[in-house]
């Protein structure tokens, strides 16, 4: 078990095993961060040589070891790129607006958090490490440690001989000058709730799916809720699930109709969060298939290898909500959580089919591989009866956006206040989002059904993404609402970057919290 803690100390007198201090370019060559400058000066006139000879440049991803042989305190010197302001690494903002001759005294929180999660991966056997990184505000703080916390987060439950807990570091230690600031230890606490809040959404996703049927991903969530609400002073957070006797009575035809071909019964789980003195109220829907194959319309065998993912949003916004709870913040939280498995059988929804949506709508079937939206309408359903001030809801939902906007930025549809709200939080929690349109043109083809109120799909290939969104629209009663999309940043098919680590990123977690901050204040 690693602990955390801030210090406020020289990095080159600190007694860790290992220090870490960034590398920004400059036109001069690279030069050590100003929260390294102890280091600089114990080195003296041999560092830039010694940065010459190990050919470190400072660009982002990048990380050097460097034996200190008494030059410091420490014994191991680790040199991590933070990337040239004015050539962000890629998927970056980037870290400030000064020119690349520059030497900024600080840089951008996206460049931290990345050059913090390449750091964690690349430590040997240290039973302590110092993170001398730009960390001279509260909000620097929180990027430090996310970063480290995510890019060190590791999913070993299935490996026999794992020794990966044994290597990391028993104690982590954030070195600034702020230390002993109230708004700075907040930043520095809060950052671990919503780190931790992410690392458990990523052991969800990474789970297989066989581990983690709609009836056993209750029984994880049901777990995580009792270590969250147990004890005296623990938060309270209302718990209710619905199986799929009660789903049926309910009316809640899209679960149940995604949910009848797998011999895993679909289930809708809902949380509440009532904190005394709240004044504003945000519903949050997460969709939870927790495996698709497809259905009828069946994917090709290459595209379910992946598919355990499709409960992504339902992991984000089930951690969110306890994240929220754990960090108490004063802002009433309704979160709807529709869970089924896509499957092939002789009981599953047939192309041409027609369901009864809860509060009544139909909606007629082409596509059984675009069953996200239709748990997704008997959720949001639920969700506009709890009368909140805002529904955010978060899905793995179409391909379409992954064409769009790439496989590390989410899409943001809905309503312009909401939208911009949830871009603002997403820029704060480091997390890439997009806003995206919902053409008027599309409720023309939500609506184009000539038999059912409306169409589930209409096979025009062109905006898949946008149309879904218009789908959702449907049932939002029209109150305030925003879509992300978080089909491709929601999981890493490649290798590790930044502080994001291979399989699922928890990404939305963070964002979520960040909005209902925004709503507390």
């Amino acid at each position: 078990m690693t602990t955390y803690a801030l210090r406020k100390a020289s990095p080159a007198s600190t007694r860790a095993d290992a220090v870490v201090v960034g590398v920004l370019p400059t036109d001069s060559g690279p030069r050590l961060h100003p929260a390294g400058d102890a280091v600089a000066e114990a080195w003296g006139r041999r560092l830039q040589p010694l940065l010459a000879t190990l050919g470190v440049t400072g660009e982002a991803g990048e990380v050097h070891h460097v034996p200190t042989a008494g030059s410091i305190t420490s014994p191991l010197l680790v040199l991590v790129g933070l990337g040239s302001p004015d050539a962000p690494a890629k998927g970056s903002k980037g870290a400030s607006g000064r020119r690349r001759g520059s030497l900024p005294t600080t840089v951008g929180h996206d460049a931290v958090r990345r050059a913090a999660g390449v750091a964690a991966r690349n430590i040997p056997n240290a039973a302590s490490v110092a993170l001398a990184l730009p960390a001279d505000t509260p909000e620097l703080v929180r990027a430090v440690l996310d970063g480290w916390v995510l890019g060190g987060y590791a999913f070993d439950r299935y490996r026999s001989d794992d020794k990966a807990a044994d290597r990391r570091p028993g104690e982590v230690v954030v070195l600034t000058d702020g230390a002993k600031r109230k708004e700075t230890v907040a930043a520095f606490e809060q950052a671990q709730v919503v780190a931790s809040a992410v690392a458990a959404a990523r052991d969800w996703v990474n789970t297989p799916a066989g581990d983690l049927t709609p009836p056993q991903f209750v029984e994880a969530l049901t777990a995580a809720h009792g270590e969250l609400t147990k004890g005296r002073g623990a938060p309270k957070v209302g718990l209710r699930v619905i199986d799929e006797t009660e789903l049926a009575d309910l009316g809640c035809g899209g679960i149940i109709g995604v949910g009848k071909g797998s011999s895993a019964p679909p289930r809708l789980v809902e949380l509440t969060y009532e904190p005394k003195g709240a004044t504003r109220h945000l519903a949050l829907v997460g969709k939870g298939i927790t495996f698709d194959s497809g259905g009828l319309s069946i994917k090709p065998a290459a595209s379910m290898a992946t598919m355990k993912l499709d409960m992504a949003g339902a992991a984000a916004v089930t951690h969110a909500t306890f994240a929220i709870a754990a960090l108490g913040l004063p802002v009433r939280v309704s979160t709807f959580v529709p869970l089924a498995e896509n499957m092939v059988s002789g009981t599953s929804t047939r192309p041409g089919d027609v369901l009864t949506m809860y509060r009544g709508k139909t909606v007629e079937v082409s596509n059984t591989d675009a069953e996200g939206r239709l748990i997704l309408a008997d959720a949001l359903g639920r969700a506009v009866e709890a009368e909140p001030d805002a529904i955010v809801d978060v899905a793995t939902l179409t391909g379409a956006m992954v064409m769009a906007l790439g496989d590390r930025v989410t899409g943001v549809l809905g309503t312009d206040d909401v939208v911009e709200q949830v871009l603002t939080a997403a820029g704060t929690a480091g997390e890439a989002s997009w806003g995206m349109p919902i053409p008027e043109e599309m409720t023309d083809r939500v609506r184009s059904s000539k038999i059912a109120d409306l169409a589930q799909a209409d096979g025009v290939r062109w905006g898949g993404g946008l149309f879904a969104a218009a789908f959702l629209r449907e049932f939002t009663d029209g109150r305030p609402w925003a879509h992300l999309d978080i089909a491709g940043p929601s999981f890493n098919t490649g290798e590790a970057w930044g502080h994001v680590t291979p399989g699922g990123t928890g990404t939305a977690v963070a964002t979520l919290v960040d909005l209902a901050r925004s709503y507390a204040e």
